[in-house]
């Protein structure tokens, strides 16, 4: 039984910033060296960042990449680097590069891997840009071991479709067999007794889970130890979680990364004779034992809870998304709500209280309850607190409009509000966000919005009013979900960061007196897994309602949310991006159109 000590390089790159990656990866690379590495492994297209998008179709952008990884090549001496980066193949035609791994060592660029597998589902399209690298080698050589290089997808295997992908979570249960187009069975079979993996896995729900169960069955099947590497850090929509590790040849995590940190570790990963892996793979054995403990100085990072899991990602999220634009403040506009709440804590985590300017602005349908609970978050997060009252703006445009007021009749449900009512609701949204691009502008603040993924779904929301701003922290997070993670963030032991009153109250976008959410939609505990089920599910309205009606629920109004959905695309087309944490999310994920008849 030998032992390779390796480098996993755990990296929060800046797309595009290819000078600025290598710097980062030389210092990565010297730190994993003076701990004692002997291979140092990278993520998946490392000197760009990841996913560079249509940058790829860019030749100055792929060319300045391969100078740059010639840099990073010149810096090392006998302990190899492998680094991800595109690499043009020297072919015409739009589809030109392949995604590949480069070893590096001695002061040179040594040998190529090339992606075999490319996802084109979710959020992955990669086959807009890559074409498949078809050679299992070349092995890498550590002392007297030889390792087997790939890239994310290739640790997987079969070819998946969206549906069977499920994102990109699941455990495939070919791992072995027959359709099995992975190429470690081939690397192992050419003698390698370790697996290396470079990856460019966003985070999503549950998905550590998933990643660790293929690479455990993958390693148990093989009898090979998997080493897995993936970024860390906000890309726009994406967050990536990091979460690297290390399985040994029995399938058991030995090695794993603090979720959404930047670190440079070594681990001893102890590797099998070349006899022991072959006959590992010839008996296909698939056992996979509990988690082992790491001789390396040791890194075995706890998973995260499941809330906690998605605050911090949407924390990472939201400090990269503001920090790499080049913003160092934000600001929120406080409604004493739920959700504004949420978003002023998660950004407090994210940037530091005073970089979190907290705005009021109250109209004359907010209630005092309302501006005390806006005025004490503020208070409980430490952040910049200013009241901005929008009567002034309000009258002076209604009186334009010769709008009626609302407060006279106010209607009893949704069928009873009259376009007149509506038009002044959404007056009021507008004037609200006219004012806090304002102080974006006099300030150089950054606005996040405040929309939930429900609102966001049903289009309860007003165009160029609530989703005005830059970045919605919270688009991805059911209504349900945003109480969830305010309830557990209060239990983190330094006191009551959102006012128990913010989470006691009915949810009212106070537009208009005595108004609530269930008058214009139906309650949160049937909305939710309605939008889940249609959004997420991908189900038809015709099989969602089929499958509410099994549980008594009403037809119609089940036809009357999807329909909600449907027509709302035209709003969530023109709304800021924000940070994906389920399997699917509005953007990237989900690309439908705007006119569209189909129901």
């Amino acid at each position: 039984m030998a032992s390779v000590r390796v480098g996993l390089a755990q990296l929060n790159l800046r797309l595009g910033d290819l000078g600025g990656n290598a710097e980062m990866i030389m210092a990565a690379y010297d730190e994993a060296v003076a701990g004692g590495a002997q291979v140092v492994v990278f993520s998946e297209l490392t000197v760009t960042g990841y996913p560079p998008e249509d940058l790829l179709l860019k030749p100055a952008f792929v060319y300045s990449a391969a100078l740059a990884l010639e840099r990073i090549a010149r810096h090392t001496g006998d302990v190899t680097a492998v680094v991800g980066v595109p690499e043009d193949t020297g072919q015409t035609g739009p589809v030109r590069l392949w995604n590949s791994a480069a070893l590096c060592w001695n002061g040179k660029v040594r040998g190529v891997f090339r992606k075999h597998l490319l996802p084109n589902y979710a959020v992955f399209d990669e086959q807009r840009y890559f074409v498949p690298g078809t050679d299992a080698g070349p092995l890498l050589h550590i002392g007297n071991v030889r390792a087997g290089v790939s890239v994310c997808e290739d640790l997987w295997g079969p070819p998946r479709t969206a549906d069977a992908a499920a994102d990109d979570g699941g455990l495939p249960s070919v791992i072995g067999g027959e359709a099995d187009t992975s190429p470690a069975l081939a690397q192992v079979a050419m003698g390698a007794r370790l697996l290396v993996n470079l990856n460019g896995s966003p985070y999503r729900r549950g998905k550590q889970a998933d990643r660790e169960a293929v690479a455990r069955t993958r390693a148990a099947a093989l009898g090979v130890p998997v080493v897995y590497v993936n970024q860390v850090g906000g890309q726009d929509e994406l967050v990536f979680d990091g979460s690297s590790f290390v399985t040994d040849a029995g399938g058991n995590v030995v090695c794993r990364l603090p979720a959404f940190c930047e670190q440079v570790a070594v681990c001893d990963v102890a590797v099998p004779a070349g006899e022991h892996a072959a006959q590992a793979r010839s008996d296909g054995s698939t056992r996979v034992g509990p988690e082992g403990n790491g001789t390396a100085p040791g890194v075995l990072a706890p998973m995260l809870d499941p809330l906690e899991e998605i605050w911090q990602a949407l924390v990472a999220a939201t400090r990269d998304y503001v920090h790499k634009n080049g913003f160092t403040d934000v600001a929120v506009g406080l409604s004493g709500g739920i959700d504004s709440s949420a978003v002023a804590a998660i950004a407090a985590d994210a940037l530091g209280p005073t970089h979190v300017h907290g705005v009021s602005m109250p109209s004359r349908y907010s209630s005092e309850g309302s501006r005390t609970d806006a005025a004490q978050l503020a208070a409980n997060l430490g952040i910049d607190f200013r009241t901005v009252p929008i009567e002034p703006a309000h009258a002076a445009l209604a009186g334009m409009l010769d709008t009626p007021d609302a407060s006279t009749d106010p209607p009893a449900d949704a069928a009873d509000i009259s376009a007149a009512d509506l038009t002044d609701q959404n007056l009021q949204s507008r004037i609200r966000g006219v004012m806090l691009m304002a102080l974006s502008n006099r300030y150089g603040w950054l606005v996040l919005t405040t929309g939930n993924k429900t609102e966001t779904s049903v289009g309860y929301s007003t165009l160029y009013g609530d989703t005005a701003g830059a970045y919605a922290v919270i688009r991805d997070v059911p209504k349900l979900g945003v109480y969830e993670l305010c309830e557990w963030r209060n239990r983190q032991g330094d006191g009551e960061r959102i006012p128990r009153a913010c989470l006691d109250k009915p949810p009212s976008a106070e537009l208009r007196p005595d108004q609530r959410d269930d008058q214009s939609l139906p309650p949160y505990e049937l909305l939710d897994p309605l939008v889940e089920a249609y959004v997420e599910g991908d189900l038809s309205a015709a099989e969602v309602v089929e499958a509410a009606r099994r549980h008594g629920a009403d037809a119609d109004l089940v036809r009357r949310v999807t329909r909600l959905v449907d027509i709302a695309e035209y709003k969530r087309r023109q709304s800021p991006p924000g940070p994906r944490i389920s399997a699917k999310s509005f953007g990237k994920d989900r690309r439908m159109p705007i006119t569209n008849f189909f129901r």
